[in-house]
C-alpha cells in the first residue's frame, strides 16, 4: 500500500509515498492531505499534490534535467504504516546524489503532526562542500499567502514578528537564521528558490501561516542548517478561486557531509484554530521543554 489515512484527535491525515492514486499525482510524497475536523473538510494542502513533500536534493551543481532536479519525486520510495498514528517513508540511495532517507510521521492528539527525518550519503558527490535537502508544502489557496516568524533584518534586536510574502517565484525566497554564515556556491544554471536569499532573518526556528480559520505552525528542533523558503505560486493556480497556491517551504543544509554518517532533524507541526502569537510561542516552548 502506498498510503494510509490516520485519524487522531482533531486531525485527519493521508500520508503516502510518491506514487499516483486517484487525484493524487505521482511524484509528490509526505502528507497528501491534512484536515482539522473541527473547522470543515478542506485540506490545507493542494489536493493533487502534498505538504511536507521531499522535493530536492542539491549540491550546487546544475542538474542535467528536471528528473534529477526533482530526484526525490522520481526515485523509488516505499511507505510503511507503523501504527494507528505513525508511518514511515524510506527512499533508498538516489541515482544521482546517492542519499538514502527515512521520514517518519506521527499524529499526536489533539492537533499535532510530527515529522522526523534521517539521511545518509552513500557516496561523496558534494564537491562544493555541502548537502542540501528541500521540502515543499503546497498550500490550498489561502487568502493570506504569508509566512510569519520572529525575526526581522539581521541587526533587529529584539526580534519582531515578521511577514514574509514574496511577489515572484524564485525572488527573495529563502530566509536564513541570523547566525547562519554558510555561503553556498552554485554552478551557472536555472533560478531556484534555494538560491535566492531574502534580506530578512529569522530568530526562532518556527513559522506559521493562516488558512481559512486555522493556523498552521511549523517548529524545528534546531536552527543549525534550517532555512525557511516562500513562493507565492509554487503550488500552481486555483482556477475556481482565481488565485495562486503558495508554497511554504524549508531546507536542511549539511556542511562538509561525511559518507555513511547519519544526519537529521525533527519538526512539529500544529494545525489548530487561529490563536494569538503568544500562544504560538507557548506551543514552541512546550514542545522544546518536552524533548
Amino acid at each position: 500500500m502506498a498510503h494510509s489515512t490516520f485519524k487522531i484527535g482533531d486531525l485527519t491525515a493521508v500520508i503516502g509515498d510518491n506514487a499516483a492514486h486517484d487525484q493524487h499525482r505521482a511524484g509528490y510524497n509526505g502528507v497528501w492531505s491534512l484536515i482539522n475536523n473541527t473547522a470543515g473538510a478542506r485540506s490545507i494542502f493542494v489536493p493533487a499534490v502534498a505538504g511536507l513533500n521531499l522535493e530536492h536534493v542539491f549540491n550546487g551543481e546544475e542538474p542535467p534535467d528536471s528528473k534529477t532536479f526533482f530526484e526525490p519525486r522520481n526515485a523509488p520510495m516505499t511507505f510503511k504504516q507503523l501504527s494507528d498514528s505513525e508511518a514511515e517513508l524510506h527512499q533508498p540511495p538516489t541515482p544521482t546524489y546517492h542519499v538514502e532517507s527515512w521520514t517518519r510521521f506521527k499524529l499526536v492528539a489533539p492537533h499535532y503532526l510530527d515529522m522526523s527525518f534521517r539521511c545518509v550519503a552513500h557516496q561523496h558527490v558534494f564537491q562544493r562542500g555541502y548537502l542540501g535537502i528541500f521540502w515543499a508544502s503546497y498550500m490550498h489557496a489561502p487568502l493570506d499567502k504569508s509566512m510569519y516568524f520572529p525575526g526581522g533584518v539581521p541587526e533587529q534586536s529584539p526580534p519582531l514578528w515578521t511577514q514574509h510574502c514574496t511577489q515572484f517565484h524564485n525572488r527573495d525566497s529563502t530566509v536564513l537564521h541570523r547566525e547562519d554564515k554558510l555561503a553556498l556556491t552554485f554552478a551557472p544554471g536555472r533560478d531556484t528558490l534555494f538560491k535566492s536569499l531574502s534580506l530578512l532573518r529569522y530568530h526562532l526556528p518556527l513559522f506559521y501561516g493562516n488558512h481559512d480559520g486555522l493556523m498552521w505552525i511549523v517548529m524545528f528542533d534546531r536552527t543549525e542548517g534550517i532555512r525557511l523558503t516562500h513562493s507565492p505560486s509554487g503550488g500552481g493556480v486555483n482556477a475556481a478561486l482565481q488565485t495562486t497556491n503558495p508554497a511554504w517551504d524549508f531546507q536542511f543544509l549539511v556542511p562538509k557531509p561525511e559518507v555513511m554518517k547519519e544526519y537529521g532533524f525533527k519538526v512539529r507541526t500544529v494545525l489548530r484554530p487561529r490563536c494569538s502569537r503568544d500562544e504560538v510561542l507557548d506551543e514552541y516552548r512546550k514542545w522544546k521543554e518536552a524533548k
